[in-house]
């Protein structure tokens, strides 16, 4: 079976957010948008719920992983989890946590063991999941740990990619007053080194062009604002450019990101989670797809939250979502994206 073959697997994500419905929502656009086969893990009886809550048409019908593309055309197939679900739109809880930690499970499994090309998770609540003994800081944690479980420890890369403008933030999810304790030369070579690679192998850019943001306003101007962008990002320009790799840095963050200055790059790294964030938000809010390299599979995802203060609603846009979905079947099949 090729990577063209085999269908996407969603996640149901966080049943109280806007995941379920934007699940939805994209089968029904399935035809208008072209999107590929694909499947999402849930509890059957919550997804019928939502779309009767919603006055939606979705026929919903479980599915074995190979009956997933001959089901696609006249309904939603659902790999349905042991774990049920009886939050409602809106109302986070706890009882949750199982069936999503399962539908997260479920679909690494399938993925790593041929019957799926991808994996598209739809966005979860941490605090619901910590709330339930969920030890890992996020979801791409999560999935690195899952990874892991064959004895090889992943470094996972979060992108935010849109058609525009692709970007990667060098440290994550921490208090902004921890980033230069956080920032070394390393952790950018590595980070460096992996995006170079999966923009070569995945997306199929033959000499991929990185350019790194400096940390500090003006890169540092020349020391006289901070001495990291000289002590750490110039050293590592360096050494990923004795890699064989392009790179170019460190740049005022405040210029990188006009139409002009994105012509002159294929993935921005930027030093801290808001520096990637805010361009690309700003760009690309509806279309960008968060996409995590330095996995053994293919992941993508919606590039926004649960949304629980609209759950329900029926307002939500599934472009995101659809966009996750379009990204993880090109790359899931080799094809290269633009």
């Amino acid at each position: 079976m090729t990577g063209l073959e085999r269908p996407l697997l969603l996640t149901q994500g966080d049943p109280a957010g806007i995941g379920p419905e934007l699940t939805l929502r994209a089968w029904l656009l399935r035809e208008q948008k072209a999107l590929p086969p694909f499947a999402v893990l849930a509890d059957p009886a919550h997804l019928e719920r939502v779309a009767k809550a919603l006055a939606w048409t979705v026929p919903i019908s479980q599915v074995a992983p190979s009956r997933i593309a001959a089901t696609f055309a006249h309904a939603l197939p659902v790999l349905p989890l042991k774990a049920r679900v009886s939050a409602e739109p809106g109302k986070p809880d706890t009882a949750s946590a199982p069936a999503v930690i399962e539908s997260i499970e479920t679909a690494v499994r399938l993925v790593r063991s041929g019957a799926a090309s991808a994996v598209v998770t739809n966005p979860i609540a941490k605090h619901v999941l910590y709330d339930a003994g969920f030890r890992h800081p996020g979801h791409t944690e999560f999935l690195a740990a899952l990874a892991g479980r064959d004895g090889t420890a992943y470094h996972p890369v979060m992108m935010l990619w849109s058609e525009g403008l692709a970007v990667v933030p060098v440290t994550v999810h921490i208090p902004l007053a921890s980033v230069p304790a956080a920032l070394t030369t390393e952790l950018i070579v590595l980070t460096g080194r992996i995006v170079a690679r999966e923009l070569k192998e995945r997306f199929g850019l033959a000499d991929p062009r990185l350019a790194l943001a400096g940390l500090n306003p003006h890169a540092g101007e020349s020391g006289a604002m901070g001495a990291e962008d000289q002590d750490i990002i110039l050293p590592a320009v360096a050494a990923l450019r004795q890699e064989g790799i392009a790179v170019s840095g460190p740049l005022p963050a405040d210029t990188m990101f006009h139409a002009r200055a994105r012509k002159g790059y294929d993935a921005a790294l930027a030093m801290y989670h808001d520096q990637a964030l805010i361009p690309i938000k700003t760009i690309a809010f509806d279309e960008a797809v968060n996409v995590t390299l330095g996995l053994p599979f293919v992941r993508t995802s919606p590039d926004h939250g649960t949304a629980f203060d609209i759950a329900g609603k029926g307002i939500a846009r599934p472009d995101s979502l659809m966009a996750a979905i379009k990204l993880a079947a090109r790359l899931g099949a080799g094809a290269h994206a633009s």
